[in-house]
């Protein structure tokens, strides 16, 4: 079985998804930001250079204005004061720019590498440091000389920046084409991550949903056929198959009701047809009992005035034989129609909890002793005790009951076959089922079996009342009657089911009846 993948992995699967599409885009534009952030500091922080590197360049100015303008030294000495002066400032200026390049010292942003700026600024202080002991020396054309180079060193300094700006050209550029890679990578790893998403989605819950409420409406509209098959191997598959189970369940249900409406409706007309019979059949009788008894009378009176005559007489003879046959088949046709109005009999008989194995053990005991059955077993199996299975019956009519259906199962089988009798309770049911391995029936014989004077004995063997008066009386007490047959040779089993009595105190023992 494919192993089960609950709907909870599958939302963390697909929050996991979102949560990297997510990841990606904001890592994307945090790059970009970064990367600006970084342009915008390195500017901001070279940009406080060049007030300084002007500051420096006009103070390197003024001190070769200075210089210049006293060469010749004043009669008050004002030379050496300005030109002191004007070293002072230069010197002054320098301090303030190598305190800006101290303070926005950054390597890892653009502009941030400024050791050509700090090495020039070392230069330009050494250069001072020369001017102050060669104009304490009085070498003119010695300062002079290294007032040129003060001068070419801080006009080199705004230099250094220009070429930073010139190659920040060409790293911005390499940085701008990775940032946009970058980001239309990211772009479409969103892109595809989030149509995996909206692919994961449809196969997982919309599909699912739009599945399951399509076999739902199926089922409803009555197409008990049809099955929901889902291969997503979570909840919403378990829950397609407690569908399909519940719809082959209802499917069988519907169809065991089918089937017993059927047979409901086949024991109604068969019981109806058995009431029309009963009617006919107590006018027929009452119509046909005095007919026969006359002439059982005139052929016993015939019989008396044969007696005067010599019995040597062959045709006395056979007069004899002929009356005693009239009389015979008489009194076989009164039994007949006595039968008639046993099954046509109507109206309440009284009723008792009766032992029902105990009744059966009598039955089955009374027919030990007939002869035609010598060498033919009945086994008996009560299950439970047999006092825990009292029902409400007439306990003649209950005997009738199972004496047509032990002499019919007993008739069907070979002197060395066998009846099973069981008796149990099922429910509120006690439950009579009379098996043999006799000649078995047909599905012909089964569906016409309960018919009144339907038969298969041979001619002048049976009457086909039989099991119709057991289907009156079993539907009379409130159970109902039930055969069954594998076919011809292979036995018949009917199964009696009767309402079990509800009686107050201790049940009664094997043979005796409740009160």
């Amino acid at each position: 079985m494919p192993k089960r993948r609950p709907i909870r992995e599958k939302l963390l699967l697909g929050g996991l998804l979102v949560g990297i599409m997510v990841a990606v885009l904001s890592t994307s534009g945090f790059l970009g930001i970064y990367s600006y952030r970084r342009l915008v500091r390195g500017l901001s922080r070279r940009a406080g250079e060049l007030p300084q590197a002007s500051a420096l360049g006009d103070a390197v100015g003024h001190l070769r204005l200075v210089h210049a303008a006293g060469a010749e030294p004043g009669p008050d000495g004002g030379r050496a004061d300005g030109f002191a002066a004007a070293l002072a400032r230069v010197d002054f200026a320098l301090g303030r720019y190598r305190v800006e390049l101290e303070s926005g010292e950054v390597g890892s942003v653009p502009f941030g590498d400024r050791s050509r700026e700090q090495g020039t600024a070392v230069e330009i202080d050494a250069s001072l440091q020369s001017l102050r002991q060669l104009d304490a020396d009085g070498d003119g054309d010695a300062v002079d000389a290294e007032l040129e180079r003060l001068a070419a060193l801080s006009a080199a300094l705004p230099s250094f920046l220009q070429e930073h700006l010139h190659d920040l050209a060409s790293e911005v550029r390499s940085r701008y084409r990775t940032l946009i890679l970058t980001t239309g990578i990211a772009a479409l790893a969103a892109a595809g991550l989030l149509a995996a998403l909206g692919v994961l989605t449809y196969r997982w819950v919309f599909r699912p949903l739009r599945l399951l409420g399509h076999g739902s409406r199926r089922v409803a509209a009555g197409d008990f056929d049809f099955r929901i098959a889902l291969d997503t191997r979570d909840e919403m598959a378990e829950l397609a198959e407690a569908l399909n189970g519940m719809t082959a369940r209802f499917q069988e249900i519907r169809d065991d009701l089918d089937r017993q409406v059927q047979l409901r409706t086949r024991e109604v007309i068969r019981s109806e047809q058995l009431a029309s019979v009963g009617f006919l059949a107590a006018g027929v009788a009452h119509e046909i009992n005095n007919p026969l008894a006359s002439i059982a009378m005139c052929a016993e009176s015939l019989e008396g005035r044969l007696g005067s005559l010599p019995l040597a007489d062959p045709d006395v003879q056979v007069a004899r034989r002929y009356l005693e046959l009239i009389q015979n088949e008489a009194f076989r046709c009164k039994g007949i129609t006595e039968k008639l109005l046993d099954f046509s009999r109507l109206g309440e008989v009284r009723r008792q909890p009766t032992a029902l194995l105990a009744l059966v053990k009598d039955v089955a005991e009374m027919l030990r002793h007939v002869g035609r059955f010598a060498g033919r077993s009945v086994a008996i199996d009560g299950g439970a005790d047999e006092g825990d299975v009292l029902v409400m019956v007439n306990p003649q009519e209950i005997k009738q009951v199972v004496l047509n259906l032990l002499v019919n199962a007993l008739d069907s089988i070979e002197e060395s076959g066998h009846v099973n009798v069981e008796v149990r309770r099922q429910g509120g049911d006690a439950v009579l089922v009379c098996s043999d391995d006799g000649c078995g029936m047909t599905d012909e014989v089964l569906e016409h079996l309960f018919e009144p004077f339907f038969t298969r004995r041979r001619a002048g063997q049976g009457t086909g009342l039989g099991l119709s008066i057991v289907h009156r009386i079993v539907a009379d007490h409130g159970g109902r009657i039930e055969a069954m047959s594998a076919g011809p040779g292979q036995g018949a089993s009917f199964r009696v089911v009767l309402p079990v009595a509800v009686v107050a105190g201790k049940a009664p023992a094997r043979g005796q009846r409740a009160a």
